[in-house]
Parts: C-alpha cells; structure tokens; sequence
C-alpha cells in the first residue's frame, strides 16, 4: 500500500467521494461532477492543457483518469474543444478544487460539464503519490466513487474493483463505434474564425471507427479530403464498395487482440487490395497484427502530451501527444514491415511501413487535441501517397 494512503473505514466529514483499489488502497476525497459508483482502470495523463479532449477521447473507455496537472478546470469547458460526442471514461481524479472558469472561450463549468456527461470525478487527491504507484506498480483497477448524501461503503467498492477482468481481452471499440455511416466535412478550428466546412473534396476517405477523434477527421478534411465515416465491423468488401481514395484505420479503446477478431480479416482484405492505407493508435496496433506482428498490454502506458518520439529515417524528434496501454512487440515484426519511429522513453515501436505497399501507421496522436503539432505531417504524407496511387 503506498504511504500516506488509508486502508481505514471511518469516512471523514468532509469526504464525499473516493477511489478504492483492488489492493484496498483508499484515497478519501471530495465528490464532483456526477454522483454513483464506477470501476475501471486507474492511469495517468501528464498533460498540462486539453482536459475536455482528453475526457472526450473515446480511447479512455474503461479507465479513470488521473491528471497529474494541478489545475483542471480553470479554464472552464465549452461546446467545441470535444474529440466525440459523449465521454466514455470511467472518472476522473483530480489534485485541487476547480476554480470559476476564466477563459472568454468558456461556456460552463466543469463542475456542470462533468454532470451533463454524467461523469464522476473526485478532489483533493494526492495524485503525485497515486502516479508513483502506477508508475511503479503498473496500472491498477480500481473504484471510483461520489456519494454526495450517503456513506461510502469501503468493502463494496475493494469488491468491486476485484469484479472487474480488466482490459485485457475487451473489445471496447464496438461500444464506442458508430452504429451507422456518416459524413464528415468539418475542418480544423481557426483562431477568430472557427471552423470551416469543407466544399470542394479533392479525395475521399473511409475512416472505419474504432473510437475516432473528431480532430483526426478535421484534419483529413483540412487537406481536401471527404470522409465517409464507417462502423468497426464494416466488412472489407463494403468498404472496397465506396471506390475511395483511401482507408483510415482510427483510434480507440480496448485490447487490440479482441477487436481484431473482426478487424483483423477486414483489414487483411484490405491491404491485399492495395488501397493507400494510415492507422493511428488502435489502428496502428491492428494494421500490425493483420500483417502478423504482436501486441501486448504495458506495464502504466504511455499518456501525456510531451512524449518524445524518434524518426528513424531521419533521425528527427517529435514531442508528441499518446494515449495508448498497449503496444506492438518490437521483435515480432514480419520481414515486410519496417518500424519507422521509436518511443525516446523505453524505445517501443511508435510507427511502422509495409515495404513496397501504400500502408503506414504511427501510435501516436498527430492530430494533437491536446498536445503539440509536431507530427502534423503524416496526413501530408498519407495524402501524397493517395495522390501517387492515382
């Protein structure tokens, strides 16, 4: 148990919420947003701006966010800097209290926000002593809980948390997915101006959705290009039926081996096709095991916006935006297929070609939201691949 954490099950005056370990590590706290009870996987995120897209990203389904970052909230929430429609994390902990929003941006505060998406989030954690305990004992699962008129029950949570499987062996993208075909148009937001829709496509795309971001799709259509957005368990020939320009493998949540039970054939049949083929996150994970690589879970993950990560053409360094808890194995990689970037942090494979074929993937975020912009060219380079393929 980490020091300073209380296994006791007297709850204090003030505490209306709090996360229990599997371990029954107990941290008291205050209760925000909405009230009840959730389990799921405790991680870190090291960001300092960007909470909004960071609790919107769809790739958080199943885990409890732990932002390291003392000031969430100050700046408020509003009804653009969101990366879906609906939040799909578990909860959200939290250092300080939130302070009154002070951004001309702002449309509500996080307080109000976090009860419209009907998220619980707790205050006045010591979340420096948690990230030492995922850093060091690796991701734990965990419940969360926000008990604003009743006592919280320590043993129904520890049992709880110890309910849970975990995310190993989740196929978590069929829940985030779309049900239905969709398009999108919308380009990247302008400061003064907003966003744009686009009225001239020079290229169309199918983005089969494993949890996409909006930011990704923005910034496809940023560069020309129509985007008819699919279901994860679309059928490779139904893709090859829209007679597109290419094919985006997205983001999302969830044990890559278990959404490739669908995935995997799809994308197989794909690739044989030929079609100019990007993946992201997921994605990436996915187009590796269809060309027969491996996965497996990490130890805490990579999450924050200030990862390093090394082109090995080139030798340049991208500081990056990353949300991922699994990744490719390193020496499982077929013959075919060159890594193309590593992880500056413990080296681990962050992108990857086919050899003589139009498919590339990253794990990283280059549509950032939040994060830097470092990586930005990889949509570039997707679409010059698709222009050369014409």
């Amino acid at each position: 148990m980490a020091e300073g954490a209380r296994k006791e099950s007297n709850q204090p005056n003030w505490a209306t919420g709090a996360l229990v370990l599997r371990d029954g590590t107990v941290f008291w706290a205050k209760g925000i947003g909405a009230s009840g009870t959730m389990v799921g996987e405790v991680c870190f995120n090291t960001a300092t701006t960007g909470y909004q897209e960071i609790l919107t990203d769809p790739s958080y389904a199943g885990q409890i966010i732990n932002f390291t970052f003392p000031h969430i909230g100050n700046v408020g929430t509003n009804s653009h800097d969101i990366e879906a429609n609906f939040s799909s994390a578990k909860g959200c902990i939290l250092r300080g209290s939130i302070t009154n929003p002070a951004n001309w941006r702002s449309e509500m505060a996080l307080d109000s926000w976090l009860k419209s998406q009907n998220l619980i989030a707790i205050t006045g954690v010591d979340t420096r002593r948690l990230t030492r305990m995922i850093r060091d004992g690796g991701s734990p699962i965990g419940a969360i809980s926000h008990q604003p008129a009743n006592s919280i029950n320590l043993k129904e949570l520890q049992t709880a948390a110890n309910g849970w499987q975990g995310l190993e062996g989740l196929d978590l993208a069929i829940e985030v997915s779309c049900t239905e075909a969709y398009e999108w148009n919308e380009t990247r937001w302008h400061i003064g101006e907003g966003y744009f829709e686009l009225k001239e496509p020079k290229h169309h795309i199918i983005a089969i959705d494993f949890g996409v971001k909006h930011n990704i799709l923005r910034s496809l259509a940023e560069l020309g290009c129509k985007i008819t957005v699919v279901p994860a368990s679309t059928s490779a020939k139904e893709v090859l039926d829209y007679k597109a320009d290419g094919v985006f493998l997205s983001n999302g949540p969830g044990d890559p081996v278990a959404t490739g039970v669908y995935a995997i054939p799809m994308i197989q049949e794909l690739l044989a096709n030929g079609i100019p083929m990007f993946g992201i996150c997921l994605g990436h994970q996915l187009m590796a095991l269809a060309l027969g690589a491996k996965t497996k879970k990490m130890h805490h993950g990579h999450r924050g916006a200030n990862h390093p990560v090394k082109e090995l053409l080139t030798g340049k360094v991208e500081i990056t935006s990353q949300n991922h808890g699994f990744v490719v194995v390193s020496d499982s990689l077929p013959d075919n297929v060159l890594p193309t970037h590593i992880s500056l942090f413990d080296k681990s494979i962050e992108g990857l070609k086919v050899k003589s074929q139009s498919a590339f993937s990253v794990q990283y975020h280059p549509e950032s939201s939040p994060g830097p912009q470092d990586s930005q060219y990889l949509f570039e380079y997707f679409i010059k691949m698709i222009e050369d393929k014409k």
